[in-house]
């Protein structure tokens, strides 16, 4: 395209955009008016009820008279304590994400026999169909991973056999392979990405059997293949943290809104991978880092209060960072006390924190932690319980163990994908579950068609 039919084009949007401004204005007090549920939330910032699942449950409140009384958060997997879970696996010196996959898709803790043939189908369904790499990845490159995994999940579907199949069977032979496969695609459009968008050397590595899927991803993300054990079992806790949040949240919603209308399991799955590439819901620990970049280089020190107590003002009163007003990693729409994910997260950093020199930094993270509730007062005069969520740490996490901010959001989509399979096969294979489809209400007012010449 010339130049000049690029800047008449160009020249005749903006004309359309002052029309479509014209024609499109909705009065805020409509919403009122009309009772309507924002975001789908009650006033009270509760959820509005859409449905009921046995997957996850996220608690953070409870309702006493009327009245929302905040409490220490709880994240229930299948009925158990995400905690205990953890604590389990841990406990045991195991890597449990596999684990944690099989609770959440069937329902109940797999025996060690179990889990040792659950581990085997993972790994035998890793490797992505034949010239996938080279025909999806490499030849139709993407500046973004989230994009390039969401493309990748609708082409599985010309590469399965019986992809319209709503049997349960076949649902839960779809769910292992896009869990078994979901990160070995990440790590190939990163590399492609880096390879073609930055300049950079490409290197692509096949997974390894009898790897967990965090070994195995750490070996197939850097160019050497090594990892230490540390950097494994924090990244297999961050998996089985971020893997399930509810069936209200948006890209669990997304999924479940489109499997209710019958359609594929990669349909349902791309949406909820377009919807966690939002920076309103997956994208959150990278502005955490954003922040924090800004801090650290403008607070001299890192160790005093009042400075960084300074800073956090600032940042509240658009006067430094994004100048968006807000502090980043703090506050959550359910989490009142405590995010659960937060505090496991954080304990179990620390020690890698030591390990990397890079303690100073992280308890600059819990100095801002414990300042911003303070300092939310103060310039706000806001009396609303707030805690530190799990994006105030995981960015960190991420960067101690070198992993590059592009795979923030895509390693979040890798631990997800289990909670999206579950609840994609829980809103299928429940005869009871009708095609979800809420009201809007219309508000242009009537009027005449007009013949064209006379426009």
């Amino acid at each position: 395209m010339d130049h000049a039919v690029r800047d008449a084009s160009a020249d005749f949007i903006e004309s359309l955009c002052a029309e479509y401004q014209k024609h499109n204005q909705i009065d805020p007090a409509f919403y009122e008016r009309y009772r309507v549920k924002r975001g789908l939330r009650n006033a009270d910032g509760t959820g509005v009820m859409a449905g009921v699942t046995q997957i996850g449950n996220v608690m953070g409140y409870y309702v006493q008279d009327g009245e929302r009384i905040p409490a220490p958060g709880k994240l229930v997997y299948r009925g158990i304590d995400v905690e205990e879970l953890i604590n389990g696996f841990v406990s045991e010196g195991r890597f449990g994400f596999e684990e944690t996959a099989y609770l959440l898709l069937f329902g109940a803790l797999p025996t060690r026999a179990q889990l040792t043939a659950f581990e085997g189908l993972l790994s035998a369904h890793r490797a992505l169909p034949p010239m996938f790499t080279e025909d999806m990845i490499l030849k139709a490159p993407s500046p973004d991973v989230m994009n390039k995994l969401a493309r990748s999940v609708l082409a599985l579907y010309s590469y399965d056999g019986r992809p319209d199949d709503m049997s349960l069977p076949n649902q839960l032979r779809q769910a292992v392979e896009l869990i078994a496969r979901v990160p070995v695609i990440v790590a190939h459009a990163f590399a492609a990405k880096r390879h073609y968008y930055d300049n950079e050397s490409l290197y692509l590595h096949r997974p390894q059997e009898g790897l967990s899927v965090a070994q195995n991803f750490l070996y197939s993300v850097r160019h050497d293949n090594r990892y230490t054990d540390e950097e494994a079992r924090l990244l297999d806790l961050c998996l089985v943290l971020h893997a399930e949040h509810g069936g209200g949240n948006n890209s669990a919603f997304a999924c479940r809104v489109l499997s209710s209308s019958g359609t594929d399991i990669y349909s349902s799955i791309a949406a909820a991978v377009g919807s966690l590439k939002g920076p309103r819901h997956g994208g959150a620990n990278k502005k955490v880092m954003e922040m924090f970049g800004h801090i650290e280089a403008e607070v001299s020190d890192w160790t005093d209060d009042d400075a960084v107590r300074d800073y956090l003002g600032r940042l509240l009163r658009k006067e430094a960072g994004d100048r968006s007003g807000l502090i980043y990693g703090m506050g959550h729409a359910i989490y009142t006390l405590s995010d659960p994910r937060a505090v496991l997260l954080k304990r179990f950093a620390r020690s890698l924190a030591e390990t990397k020199g890079m303690l100073d930094e992280f308890e600059l993270f819990e100095r801002v932690e414990r300042l911003t509730p303070e300092v939310l007062r103060t310039v706000k005069g806001e009396e609303k319980v707030v805690c530190a969520n799990v994006d105030l740490f995981s960015g960190l996490v991420y960067k101690m163990m070198g992993i590059p901010m592009e795979l923030y959001t895509p390693l979040f989509a890798v631990a997800r994908m289990v909670g999206w399979c579950a609840h994609r096969i829980e809103e299928v294979c429940q005869p009871a579950n009708r095609i979800i489809r809420p009201a809007y209400k219309a508000v242009a007012p009537m009027r005449a068609f007009v013949p064209l010449d006379q426009r």
